[in-house]
């Protein structure tokens, strides 16, 4: 799997990820993004035997999608506070099987859960007491749906992400009645499926302010097959949403 450079400095490095590979070192043996980054300066000589490389945020193993890491301790610092405070604007598409619950076409709709996170590779799961799991916010805007004379109904759907919780966007989505096509984990339509990598999510556009000049950057990737084959014009489609926000 090869990680796309979409932009790099002395401060931070922003990527497209591919699905299939995890944001950082975790147990199994396979390449991450935050290693094949080290590999990558190393190999350039752009930096010395071990540099440092700064996880801010990260994406699930069958997520691909835009990503920054921070090259410098000041840097990662910075970009953690962008993402504590809201401050980075992560918009992500996503296939949805059906239409979610209130869904308004053209508006933005707003959803707050509390979230409970699995354990030991465990769904995590939504909870209904106030106090329970930790509190999970986004918003949704239907851009596009198949034709209704279809066996199965699919909506484009753009997702802006405030907290970033363990399979967020998958449970949320799920949770209001349209999973996302090819989530074998959380959509009951996939949930006996075996082998299943074409989860239709990717993180699609990422804003945030440069660590160091403080100039407004927005970085933005096209959705990818496991989008663009259920609707061909998905980065049409972002394209009008950014345009308009």
């Amino acid at each position: 799997m090869q990680v796309k450079i979409l932009y790099e400095d002395e401060q931070i490095i922003v990527i497209f990820k591919p699905a299939g590979m995890a944001s950082q070192p975790d147990r199994s043996l396979q390449m991450d993004a935050c290693s094949w980054l080290k590999n990558y300066l190393q190999a350039g000589g752009k930096a010395n035997a071990d540099p440092y490389i700064g996880v801010v945020h990260r994406l699930d193993r069958p997520v691909a999608g835009v990503m920054v890491y921070a090259r410098t301790r000041g840097a990662a610092a910075e970009l953690s506070r962008q993402v504590r405070e809201g401050e980075m604007d992560k918009i992500y598409l996503t296939v949805l099987t059906g239409i979610p619950g209130g869904a308004d076409p053209g508006k933005w709709v707003r959803l707050e859960d509390r979230i409970e996170e699995g354990r030991g590779g465990r769904p995590s799961f939504l909870v209904t007491a106030p106090a329970g799991g930790k509190r999970a916010c986004l918003e949704y805007r239907l851009l596009e749906m198949s034709s209704p004379g279809a066996d199965q109904v699919l909506s484009l759907t753009a997702v802006r992400l405030f907290t970033g919780r363990h399979h967020q966007i998958r449970l949320q989505m799920a949770g209001s009645g349209a999973g996302i096509y090819g989530d074998t984990k959380y959509n009951p339509l996939f949930r006996n499926s075996r082998g299943w990598h074409d989860l239709a999510l990717c993180a699609c556009s990422l804003a945030l302010r440069h660590p160091q000049t403080g100039k407004k950057l927005r970085f933005t990737a096209d959705p990818g097959r496991a989008i663009n084959v259920h609707f061909p014009d998905s980065g049409v489609r972002l394209a009008e949403l950014l345009q308009s926000s």
